[in-house]
């Protein structure tokens, strides 16, 4: 007769080891964690409480609830109340912690309250991959995602959102007011002034709602980028790459290294395009990496003059394409890059073959702009009608258009790199993404969202080290750092 495995008894005296060394084996993850907090000078890096006090309640050390906070990234705890149930049942916490269960208001203040210490563990772990020779490589890829903020759509206002609420409102209010011209005008009955109180409290409702929208229009026209959010004031609405959605949250940068793609460093921001943020990262890798040559990759949403420019003037170089925005290409007429750059004679070559000559300069948003064309040779031309409806094709040309055109030869050239780009960036953010659970980040405010983040880019890139040297040899390579 068959039979099933038959758990142990409950009632026995020792259920588990009496030696908490026999709850976790040598190639445990805990064992990194516990030599990788133990190899840090918490002082130093900027923990509260790193000394104890000689007088009060014994407090708990810095490095304690570091440890429960990387364990708890690493296996998809981020809550502080769950992160406190923990401490209590799971074997491992237990060896972690010498058994410890700190509460979860201790759990959640230390968080709050040691964000630019919790971003200096996260530098000094990525020091670490580059003392074990994981980022010599000397190409990054720069890319940012948006992560979901603790801010409802609802409590977001732009122009255009208030506008649309307030709209809604005043369709209401004529509804109910049109409503209660039709009750006046019936015989007076108790289920008229039933219906007539209660019409009279939602317009009144309604009107109290359009005062605070006014008030909030105020304060919304007083930011410099008219807009506001309510339950998280640092967070921002931000479009995504699905059309017609959007997000209110944080844009959340890194800089990947493509052989073993390590996330080399990252930074948080509540603008919601990355026009600008790719030669101050470039620059950070650069930093991070100590490489003199550094080849940074990015998509079109970085393309920027100013940005490329101060990239190559740092000594960097940059790849990426240049966004079609040409009305003229979208229209069946030709595009800018049909017409040919003549340096020896300052002049373009447009494609019936006549020659545009220089006219004029002028500067237009700080950038100095030259100005091409020939009446004449267009007047003549007998394809104008695919070129213009203008009188003639002016043609506008940056000072530096030079360094811009080198970078979309470098692509042309190398056409695969966009994929090495791809490939590359999109694996970090879908592991981080994947191990939250979700896209939202459970902290308000811009500097708690960046400690928040340094967290799960520490759990992100701890899990690739482990992977790709093994625990063993992460803990040799700590403890010989």
């Amino acid at each position: 007769m068959g039979r099933f495995v038959e758990g142990a008894d409950r009632s026995q005296l020792s259920f588990l080891p009496e030696c908490l060394e026999d709850l976790v084996d040598e190639d445990n993850p805990v064992q990194v964690i516990e030599a990788f907090v133990e190899a840090l000078d918490l002082p130093a890096l900027g923990f509260d409480g790193a000394m104890p006090a000689n007088t009060g309640r014994p407090a708990y050390h810095p490095a304690v609830l570091l440890k429960l906070y990387i364990y708890g990234y690493l296996n998809r705890v981020q809550s502080s109340r769950r992160l406190e149930r923990e401490a209590g049942r799971n074997v491992e916490l237990m060896w972690l912690l010498g058994r410890l269960v700190p509460d979860h208001k201790t759990i959640a203040d230390f968080r709050k309250d040691n964000g630019r210490a919790l971003r200096q563990v996260c530098v000094r772990f990525v020091a670490l991959c580059r003392q074990m020779g994981l980022l010599a490589g000397g190409t990054v890829v720069v890319d940012g995602s948006k992560f979901k903020a603790v801010n409802n759509r609802d409590r977001n206002f732009t122009h255009a959102k208030m506008a649309r609420r307030v709209a809604q409102i005043e369709e209401s209010i004529a509804r109910y007011l049109h409503q209660l011209d039709s009750a006046d005008r019936q015989e007076p009955s108790e289920a008229i002034a039933t219906k007539t109180a209660r019409l009279k409290e939602k317009v009144s409702r309604l009107r109290q709602e359009m005062d605070r929208l006014a008030a909030l229009d105020g304060l919304m026209r007083q930011t410099t980028d008219q807009q506001i959010s309510l339950t998280d004031p640092d967070s921002r609405s931000m479009a995504t790459s699905g059309r017609g959605s959007g997000v209110v949250g944080y844009n959340v940068q890194v800089a990947v290294e493509t052989e073993h793609h390590l996330i080399v460093t990252h930074e948080v921001t509540n603008v919601g395009n990355d026009r600008a943020q790719l030669a101050p990262m470039a620059k950070a890798a650069r930093q991070t990496l100590g490489a003199e040559d550094l080849h940074v990759i990015a998509d079109r949403g970085y393309f920027d003059g100013d940005q490329i420019r101060e990239c190559v003037e740092a000594g960097l170089t940059v790849t990426l394409p240049k966004p079609q925005t040409s009305g003229a290409k979208a229209n069946g007429r030709f595009g800018k890059q049909d017409f040919a750059y003549l340096p020896e004679q300052d002049a373009y070559r447009c494609p019936a073959g006549a020659i545009l000559p220089y006219h004029y300069s002028n500067v237009e948003h700080g950038m100095e702009l030259r100005r091409y064309w020939s009446t004449a040779a267009c007047l003549a031309c007998a394809i104008k009608w695919q070129c213009t409806p203008s009188k003639e094709r002016r043609i506008t040309r940056w000072v530096h258009e030079h360094l811009v055109e080198d970078v979309q030869r470098r692509l042309d050239a190398n056409p695969y790199l966009m994929r090495v780009r791809r490939e590359t960036v999109e694996h970090p953010f879908g592991t981080i993404k994947a191990r939250m659970g979700a896209t939202h980040v459970l902290m308000k405010r811009l500097p708690n969202v960046a400690a928040e983040m340094a967290l799960h880019v520490l759990a992100y890139n701890l899990t690739r080290v482990m992977n790709i040297i093994g625990r063993r040899g992460l803990i040799a390579a700590i403890k010989a750092a």
